[in-house]
């Protein structure tokens, strides 16, 4: 409960709504989203308010209504978005990838650049609001599953060594999950980006025939 006593949707309610509002979206109502995604992942959200953001963008509150009914469920939308469209960044890098084990380290180190706009605000400030952050640790969990899927691939064309791909796949999820935490980054200052590379150069050096 909110401290008006108005109960907020949790993230799969917002996810529901997000997803509804995506499917009416006009050519300038996907335009704005984006930029709203772009500013959101250089600026982190717990600051602005619907004005700050309207001023940002150069529109009406009324428009960004549009797009979702309070600021809350804007900056889930925002995530979801952000990630729908890294994801589909991501497959793309690896689709002509026909090698099994360049497919793994492509998928990491694709992960990493698409994670490269997330600023330190941003992941701040969706660690502290639930409802953004588990889009994200939904996300990571997606990701955590095709690495898994690859690394099984790769070991059945004989093209990495022979692990338990589940135990592999599991080691990187955790890795992953404490990268998003920002556990990595208050000890050893990587960016997020940069924590994904030295992960896939790793995995690369425990996998390699």
């Amino acid at each position: 409960m909110s401290a008006s006593g108005v109960r907020r949707p949790g993230a799969a309610g917002m996810a529901r709504m997000a997803g509804a509002s995506r499917r009416r979206r006009t050519a300038r109502q996907a335009d704005l989203l984006a930029r709203l995604v772009d500013l959101l992942a250089a600026e982190g959200f717990a600051e602005f308010t619907l004005d700050d953001l309207a001023a940002r963008l150069r529109c009406s509150k009324t428009t960004l209504y549009a797009l979702a009914p309070s600021k809350p469920e804007l900056v889930v939308a925002a995530t979801r978005e952000f990630f729908r469209v890294a994801t589909a960044a991501v497959e793309d890098g690896i689709a002509d990838e026909s090698d099994p084990a360049h497919r793994v380290v492509a998928y990491l180190r694709g992960v990493g650049v698409a994670l490269t706009p997330l600023s330190r605000a941003f992941m701040d400030d969706l660690a502290r609001f639930a409802p953004a952050r588990e889009v994200y640790e939904l996300n990571t969990g997606y990701a955590a599953a095709r690495i898994r899927t690859l690394i099984g691939a790769g070991i059945a064309a004989g093209a990495l060594r022979e692990v338990n791909a589940d135990f592999v796949a599991e080691m990187v999820a955790a890795t992953m999950f404490e990268i998003q935490r920002g556990e990595m980054f208050a000890r050893l200052e990587l960016s997020d980006a940069q924590a994904y590379a030295e992960l896939a150069r790793f995995v690369t050096d425990a996998l390699a025939l």
